[in-house]
């Protein structure tokens, strides 16, 4: 199977599960799963998030998420348990179209590393 071939079957695993999961089916977008990613890695859902929360969670997914690709790291936790990362590289400028596949290879990764999806 092609490389393009086996990310869009194994991003499609992915949205399938995720929105039978947290959606009731309805298919989550990108965006969705890149916050319940952050509600993953933050580890806290007993609370209810504002909307800077919201904003947050979704930039500590996307610094997990590209932490395997060189570049964040991880730093540490605050006070309140969120997690702090640095960067270690900046993104190359990217077209939109290249951001999403960017974030879909990452989520992908990301779910095969906890044997989630195959």
């Amino acid at each position: 199977m092609a490389r393009d071939e086996q990310l869009k079957k194994r991003w499609e695993d992915v949205v399938t599960l995720i929105s039978k999961r947290f959606a009731d089916g309805e298919v989550l977008d990108l965006d969705a799963i890149i916050y319940i990613i952050g509600l993953q890695e933050f580890g806290r859902v007993d609370r209810k998030f504002g909307k800077d929360d919201k904003i947050n969670l979704m930039h500590i997914a996307i610094c997990r998420l590209l932490e395997p690709f060189g570049f964040y790291e991880f730093d540490y936790f605050d006070e309140e348990g969120w997690p702090h990362y640095k960067i270690l590289e900046k993104l190359p400028p990217l077209k939109a179209g290249e951001q999403s596949v960017l974030m879909k290879e990452a989520i992908v990764h990301y779910f095969l590393e906890r044997d989630v999806i195959h």
